[in-house]
């Protein structure tokens, strides 16, 4: 059996090292000259790390990352609550109780030193992927190349992938009005390795160590605002002094970005899976969007293995979807609480709001941001450990 992965992105990649380590042929195609740069997604949760703990990803990724085990949800300075993920002892939240951050190249090189030490082939790079076909007994993939024929496509290469598959065309996207300003900074504060969400009138702003001594800072930034890509910085540093009575000095630089909600009706259709972004699409507050990716490629990998051992598609793949696509919705409708929740607001708003981080449990706060309702997250195949 040789499966073709559409994409080597950090699912995909992940995907192409987990079918290595398995012995299944495959050959991945990537539209982009280099590996992505930048720090994007930042948080890998317990449920994620879990899973990719057998390829030997897992170990790489600790090995370069910080450990963030408390968070802090805090109004006018003070905190109001606490979420601590070794507090919760079930699934995968027992062996890692912690969220690893590390900005997202640096993941990606994790997963391409494991896919290597398995022995996996690297991507072809530079070639677009036009249209997927199912023929039945086998499928096309076109590209501006040329044509690669495998015995199953996993298109893995994020949103933009969606146009090249009935499968994937099949879902619509709906654009949250939220926008949102955000940078990679010294950290010049006293938090440690905490993450602080300040909830403040004029929106949320949360903060996120990373190593090397750096801070993500993400704040919700009014729909309608006329500012530019030079102001983005001067935005950001205002919403930090503001909601979190800070200096924000060492904010020189920063970007904006929108969000928006997807999730595909079908991750399966004959021999065409999507995965990832291209099957499900979560806003990013909340890191879980890279997560469910990741754990989608995880347990995947083995269902290939036994359809390349046994000849035939296993019936254990209609399972696999259900339970993936229960996940992407979960993901979805935590996401979008947050959403809400970190807009700004005013008077009856932001008493409701405040209400609703104190009355939440914060077992049950860190058994949601911890991925803990993901349906391959509720029991881990590790032995519970003090890391």
């Amino acid at each position: 059996m040789r499966v073709v992965i559409v994409g080597a992105g950090p699912v995909g990649t992940l995907l192409g090292a987990e079918l290595a380590r398995l012995g299944v042929e495959h050959v991945t195609l990537e539209a982009r000259e280099a590996p992505g740069a930048g720090s994007r997604a930042i948080g890998i949760h317990s449920a994620a790390l879990s899973a990719m703990s057998a390829s030997g990803v897992t170990d790489r990724i600790l090995a370069a990352c910080l450990q963030v085990r408390e968070g802090e949800a805090r109004v006018g300075g003070r905190t109001v609550t606490t979420i601590r993920f070794g507090a919760v002892r079930t699934g995968s939240l027992a062996s890692f109780p912690f969220v690893a951050t590390l900005p997202q190249a640096a993941t990606e090189a994790a997963i391409a030193g494991a896919a290597a030490d398995h022995g996996a082939a690297a991507p072809q790079r530079g070639i677009r992927v036009l249209e997927v076909i199912d023929e039945g007994s086998s499928c096309r993939v076109i590209t501006d190349r040329g044509e690669v024929r495998g015995d199953a496509v996993v298109i893995a290469a994020g949103s933009r992938s969606r146009r090249i598959s009935s499968l994937t065309r099949d879902g619509k996207r709906r654009a949250y009005p939220d926008r949102y300003v955000m940078a990679d900074a010294p950290d010049d504060t006293d938090d440690g390795p905490r993450a602080i969400v300040h909830l403040h009138p004029d929106g949320v702003l949360e903060s996120f160590p990373l190593p090397g001594g750096l801070r993500r800072y993400v704040a919700w930034h009014r729909p309608g605002s006329t500012a530019t890509a030079t102001d983005d910085a001067a935005t950001l540093r205002d919403a930090v002094s503001r909601r979190a009575g800070s200096s924000a000095d060492m904010i020189t630089t920063a970007t904006t970005f929108g969000v928006g909600r997807f999730v595909a009706r079908r991750m399966l259709r004959g021999r065409v899976l999507a995965i990832g972004d291209a099957a499900h699409e979560v806003s990013p507050i909340g890191g879980q969007g890279l997560n469910l990716g990741l754990i989608d490629a995880a347990t995947l990998a083995p269902l290939l293995g036994e359809w390349s051992s046994a000849g035939e598609q296993p019936a254990a793949l209609a399972a696999w979807e259900r339970r993936r696509r229960a996940a992407a919705r979960t993901a979805a409708r935590i996401a979008a609480l947050n959403t809400v929740a970190g807009r700004g607001h005013t008077g009856l708003g932001a008493a409701t709001r405040l209400a609703g981080i104190r009355v939440a449990p914060a077992r049950l706060l860190a058994h949601a941001y911890g991925m803990g309702f993901d349906p391959d997250a509720r029991t881990s195949p590790l032995t519970p450990q003090t890391r």
